[in-house]
């Protein structure tokens, strides 16, 4: 099975990616982007959903310092900031997609399988 990380520090936004994902996928979390980064590089997900507002090391930040580092990996970029200028730093940092949230259930799926299937 395919596994996820997502890198969420909102426990009520983990517990909804939760809900969407595990029938599909594995998954596992980290709290803040220092954490993403390290976990990208240890646990090597197919795929990383990544929120952008965190605390000790923000999304943007995270996706560049993994990107430097795994530049195949794809990562999803998960905000509730949907401004157009939020879409464009989540691509200049190194995202591959954005998903808005409230996070859409088959929007998420499909957005997920275009990468790593399902």
């Amino acid at each position: 099975m395919k596994r996820i990380l997502i890198a969420e520090d909102n426990d009520s936004n983990y517990i909804l990616m939760n809900y969407i994902l595990k029938k599909h996928y594995e998954f596992f979390r980290a709290r803040n982007g220092q954490e993403a980064v390290e976990l990208a590089e240890s646990e090597k997900p197919d795929l990383i959903l990544m929120d952008i507002k965190m605390p000790v090391m923000d999304g943007l930040e995270a996706t560049r310092q993994i990107r430097a580092k795994m530049p195949d990996m794809p990562i999803v970029a998960l905000t509730a900031n949907a401004f157009d200028s939020d879409r464009h730093s989540a691509f200049e940092a190194g995202c591959n997609d954005f998903l808005s949230k409230p996070v859409n259930a088959e929007k998420c799926i499909q957005t997920i399988a275009k990468y790593i299937g399902e």
